[in-house]
């Protein structure tokens, strides 16, 4: 059995920095555990990629983050764990994997039209667990749903709040709308960055349902069940990594999270789909 107290971090894995939407409520909720986040962006985006693709990316990122030591693993994206959540949980089974669904549950549950809408991405939307989801918890419910690839790159470029931003999200939003929806689930964990431009679309009247706040509760449980949590008290840390450009994840971390001076390193991948660290934190 694990000890009752457990420093060592837990990693997280993003095709991105959509995963940082889930780390933010991580810090708020777990504050005094260490975390090692991967931002895959030199694949991004995960969305269109074939699933057995996407789940070599996220096997050899487990590995790696299996070798930092961590005691947990935490995908806090809908189009990894879509291709690749049940596969990673067969491959490394000795190690707990928090994965992530979209929320049709409590946009079923709170529904007064009884028509809700879900963006996502092309991965997410064909894979099985959406299907599965849909299956247990939206009987009787009209799903309205919309791929939104453009969304995930907006987030990317640092989530800009521009004429040309707003364009495109009401491109995306308005053919929801106008099917009568009241909750919209936010189906891809890039999308909670635009939330304001999101809400400018929709108005007050439709209820916008992020799971970040639930990935995060859940890991808490998971987390005091294998007695693995940190002490309360202690204070955790963020070691920040990316497969793409180091200064450019620096500048998304900084814009999104409002982070100071965050301390980035840059990881390369290999032809046998492992990384390795290739340069000091900038």
């Amino acid at each position: 059995m694990a000890d009752s107290t457990d420093s060592r971090p837990i990693g997280m894995l993003d095709s991105g920095v959509g995963g940082l939407s889930v780390l933010r409520e991580v810090r708020q909720l777990l504050p005094s555990e260490s975390v090692i986040y991967v931002g895959d962006q030199g694949h991004l985006p995960y969305g269109p990629r074939p699933r057995e693709e996407i789940r070599s990316f996220v096997s050899g990122i487990i590995q790696f983050l299996l070798d930092q030591n961590c005691k947990l693993i935490v995908i806090p994206c809908n189009a990894a764990c879509a291709a690749a959540l049940h596969y990673a949980r067969t491959a490394f089974p000795a190690i707990p994997i928090v994965g992530m669904e979209p929320a049709i549950k409590p946009a079923a549950e709170h529904t007064k039209t009884g028509v809700i809408g879900v963006i996502t991405t092309k991965a997410t939307y064909q894979g099985e667990l959406f299907a599965s989801v849909l299956d247990r918890f939206a009987n009787g419910i009209q799903v309205e749903t919309q791929v939104c690839p453009e969304l995930v790159l907006l987030v990317e470029q640092g989530a800009p709040d521009t004429p040309q931003s707003q364009a495109i999200v009401a491109g995306y939003l308005d053919p929801l709308k106008a099917t009568g929806i009241d909750e919209l689930v936010l189906g891809c964990t890039h999308f909670p960055f635009l939330d304001k431009q999101i809400r400018a679309q929709l108005g007050s009247d439709i209820e916008i349902i992020d799971p970040a706040p639930a990935v995060a509760r859940q890991l808490g449980r998971v987390l005091a069940q294998r007695q693995l949590a940190h002490p309360a008290g202690a204070v955790g840390q963020v070691r920040y990594l990316t497969t793409g450009d180091a200064d450019h994840m620096r500048f998304l971390i900084k814009t999104l999270l409002h982070e100071a001076e965050p301390a980035v390193e840059a990881v390369q991948w290999h032809n046998d789909r492992s990384i390795e660290v290739v340069r000091n934190p900038v």
